[in-house]
């Protein structure tokens, strides 16, 4: 998978105690350190386009540290779990490095407890508290029924030993609108393996479910903001409200969506914040066109890769490249990035987005593989170097009703290209997922 992707800012170290924490800043404005919730590795968490221009947005109106906690990512091995004084001793280690007398906090998932012990703690040194996504408490209780049970947490646990880093671990309720986009799934199995070993991950997920700050949270003084998701599947939006109405004077912001991570999805967050931390709010420029929008992959590529070895399967893959980009330039197609072993493109005709899918296929049978195609025609968002909106959603989900060497289209491409001498095949109607309704599809004869 290609990701084209700025470079990450400088990482730098700020001792604490006996460990060294990773750290970088990025942009000017008041102070902001960011606890993610999930275990990061600072540099590999640049390689996901969403993730970098999440971080790129909120630094264009704040000055911005980001960390790995220590004993994850670049913040090197320990030989226990840390302790929550020492994550708050980690918090000011980093805000000296970086010569913050006072700053903002940001916290998600397991990084929102740390960062309300921190605020309640040492509000001289906290500007403000922002939670978005989290809790108080990890596990449920009876008066705390929306948390996880036992059986739940003794599933997961297990699971870490067998599953952690060889597999997008709980990508169905992290980020169910990409659970199914393979070059998300890599990205996400890599982050693991990045950011910690199966038994520091097991550790870990089972300090945070001994999490309860329940009692301190009217002692948090500090002003407030609390964000949450309302289809939020890892953390329910109940114990985001529970948050707002136990910290004094805590406002609350429901977002839609269902994503966990922060940077997935429209990113309204980076509004909300940028609105509690300066009272002005920017929204973000969003150029959008129609465009035909063309996802291809290798039909039955794992199993080609097997049986050709690494070295022979990449020189394959690289002719097939060379074969697309040539098909896409003949068209006037836009090559956006490769997606594992296929492509996503744009164009700005429907029909020369057929002719140039049609080509692709012909033309990579010289190298013995096949290719399965799948257009869409709609409103895309440009994004930066990438493109965005759910137009790119329903061609990927076309692609993927596609069998090897054919050219799918969903009803909308059909439709516009009446007059064309284009013959079409009626494939039905289907559920696209994450799609609402239903799509007539159709194979190019």
């Amino acid at each position: 998978m290609r990701r084209d992707s700025p470079l990450s800012p400088q990482t730098q170290y700020a001792k604490s105690g006996d460990a060294y924490i990773a750290y970088q800043v990025l942009g000017e404005g008041p102070p902001l350190v960011v606890a993610t919730g999930y275990m990061s590795h600072l540099e590999q968490n640049w390689e996901w386009p969403d993730s970098a221009r999440f971080y790129q947005r909120l630094a264009s109106f704040a000055r911005v540290v980001l960390f790995d906690r220590r004993g994850t990512g670049l913040s090197g091995l320990i030989s226990a779990p840390a302790t929550f004084d020492e994550m708050m001793d980690d918090i000011r280690a980093v805000m000296d490095a970086a010569e913050l007398e006072r700053a903002a906090l940001l916290g998600g998932a397991e990084g929102g407890p740390m960062c309300m012990l921190f605020a309640a703690t040492f509000p001289e040194r906290t500007a403000a508290l922002i939670l978005a996504g989290t809790y108080a408490r990890r596990m449920a209780a009876p008066d705390y029924p929306w948390g996880i049970t036992e059986e739940r947490y003794a599933r997961t646990l297990a699971a870490f030993d067998t599953r952690w880093g060889r597999e997008p671990m709980g990508i169905h309720a992290i980020a169910p609108n990409l659970a199914e986009d393979r070059g998300f799934r890599d990205w996400y199995t890599k982050a693991m393996r990045y950011a910690a070993s199966p038994g520091a991950a097991r550790a870990w997920y089972r300090m945070t479910t001994e999490i309860d700050v329940r009692r301190i949270l009217p002692a948090i003084r500090v002003q407030t903001l609390v964000v949450h998701r309302t289809g939020d599947r890892v953390i329910p939006l109940a114990a985001g409200r529970y948050l707002a109405q136990h910290i004094p004077g805590a406002r609350y912001v429901e977002l839609p969506g269902e994503d966990h991570f922060w940077f997935l999805g429209d990113q309204e967050l980076v509004g909300e914040i940028q609105e509690f931390l300066t009272g002005v709010r920017s929204a973000p420029q969003r150029d959008r066109v129609l465009a035909t929008v063309l996802f291809t992959d290798i039909e039955g590529s794992t199993a080609r890769a097997a049986d050709l070895g690494d070295q022979r399967w990449r020189g394959l893959l690289n002719q097939h490249n060379e074969v697309v980009r040539r098909e896409l330039r003949r068209f006037r197609g836009k090559e956006v990035e490769t997606v594992g072993d296929g492509f996503l493109a744009t164009f700005d005709g429907p029909v020369r987005a057929i002719r140039s899918a049609q080509s692709i296929v012909q033309a990579v049978r010289t190298l013995g593989i096949e290719v399965r195609a799948g257009l869409h025609t709609g409103e895309i968002e440009l994004l930066d170097r990438n493109i965005g909106g759910i137009a790119v959603h329903i061609a990927a989900r076309v692609m993927a009703h596609a069998r090897g060497g054919e050219v799918l289209v969903s009803g909308t491409v059909r439709d516009i290209v009446a007059g064309s001498g284009l013959n079409f095949e009626d494939r039905g109607s289907h559920v696209l997922k994450g799609v609402p309704g239903e799509w007539r599809l159709y194979a190019v004869e």
